[in-house]
């Protein structure tokens, strides 16, 4: 019998669900062990030119603690290059250097060259000063970086040891804050774009306001409402293009909250901000012994809007009643972040809740940063 080819017949699946059946959903005949074990040893050895059958092999970053391997043929590398040259990097006929921050290269990244495109791999491993020499050196046009190692490189431009003035910085791979975004464009002088890239597919680029748009003729995005008042929704997504490995209502577990127009008049929709992941949504137990969860983006606005001097912070729960938190700066500083985050739980009627300073945001060397986020460990 002729199968239906109705979206909605085809089940939601996870990134759980989509490990666990590599071998059947891949029609490239990898397994998932040959696959992990090539990944893992480039991660070891830092050459991460290996490929099955002339497939890539990439591994992705699990910040959950839930690693996915990625594949992609030689075709699907193709249309990969076209879109972020068209949407992200720009065709421009004079040369120009790309200077790309990677906790892990590949052929996909390496891929994108040509005669007037030299693409330069910075491994987010290696220590700050000889990224400082090489960027210096290599004054590169584009810098493509996480927001975490951007405003590492934005305040060694404020302290005149780096000397570069690209005409277009891209944020990517971690949430960018408002409150970093603005502090990066006062330093660069210039508007900040991001790409929402991830495992599953090169979601969303910036318009030429700022605003990310998801890629709607590359995927069909389904949006699974996690709110009442539905400004919240998990992506599903479907991608059109990909064949080695089918991506099918695959259900992220990124928050994202919609924008609901964009000046630039692209119908596709909106992102207003990711606010980071599910995992990183903050649980509590109110006076009532009510479950209470409360989104990240509530934590982080009580705690720049607590003080005018914060900037760089962090808040992590270890049990219903355990917070840690983060703030650069002074004790007021610290007290006036306490007090909001404590004022926020109040209004949520939770409270006999103990927050530890700590020194550091605790993110190791090459993980994301996430500044609002539950430790399960």
């Amino acid at each position: 019998a002729e199968r239906s080819a109705n979206l909605e017949e085809y089940p939601i699946i996870n990134k759980s669900v989509f490990m666990e059946h590599f071998d059947e959903i891949n029609t490239v005949g990898i397994k998932l062990d040959e696959a992990f074990k090539v990944a893992s040893e480039a991660e070891v050895s830092r050459d991460f030119s290996s490929m099955i059958n002339g497939i890539t092999i990439g591994l992705s970053s699990g910040t959950s603690g839930n690693r996915g391997v990625f594949l992609a043929s030689e075709d699907e590398r193709a249309q990969w290059v076209a879109a972020v040259l068209d949407r992200v990097i720009g065709f421009k006929l004079r040369k120009r250097t790309v200077a790309f921050f990677l906790r892990a290269n590949s052929n996909l990244y390496d891929s994108v060259k040509s005669n007037v495109l030299r693409f330069e791999f910075f491994d987010l491993l290696r220590d700050l000063s000889e990224h400082i020499d090489r960027l210096n050196t290599s004054l590169p046009n584009i810098l493509v970086a996480q927001p975490s190692m951007l405003i590492e490189l934005a305040g060694e431009v404020e302290k005149d040891r780096l000397k570069i003035s690209p005409e277009k910085i891209i944020s990517v791979a971690e949430v960018l804050y408002e409150e970093d975004k603005k502090y990066l464009e006062s330093v660069f002088q210039q508007k900040i774009h991001q790409v929402y890239q991830c495992t599953e597919g090169f979601l969303a680029s910036t318009c030429e306001h700022g605003t990310l748009h998801f890629h709607e003729d590359f995927f069909i995005i389904e949006k699974k409402y996690i709110d009442e008042e539905r400004d919240r929704f998990h992506p599903i997504i479907t991608d059109l293009e990909r064949s080695s490995q089918p991506v099918i209502r695959y259900e992220l577990n990124d928050i994202i909250i919609e924008k609901e127009s964009c000046p630039c008049g692209n119908d596709w929709i909106a992102i207003e901000a990711i606010e980071g992941r599910s995992d990183d949504v903050l649980r509590f137990i109110d006076k009532d012994q009510n479950n209470v969860r409360i989104y990240p983006d509530f934590f982080r606005r009580a705690i720049i809007m607590s003080n005018a001097n914060i900037r760089d912070y962090a808040l992590i729960q270890k049990t219903n009643s355990e917070l840690e938190l983060f703030v650069n700066g002074d004790d007021h500083s610290f007290e006036a972040a306490k007090n909001g985050v404590l004022n926020l739980l109040a209004d949520h009627h939770v409270h006999e809740v103990s927050i530890e300073r700590i020194d550091s945001n605790k993110t190791e060397k090459g993980n994301k940063l996430r500044r609002i986020r539950y430790d399960h460990r």
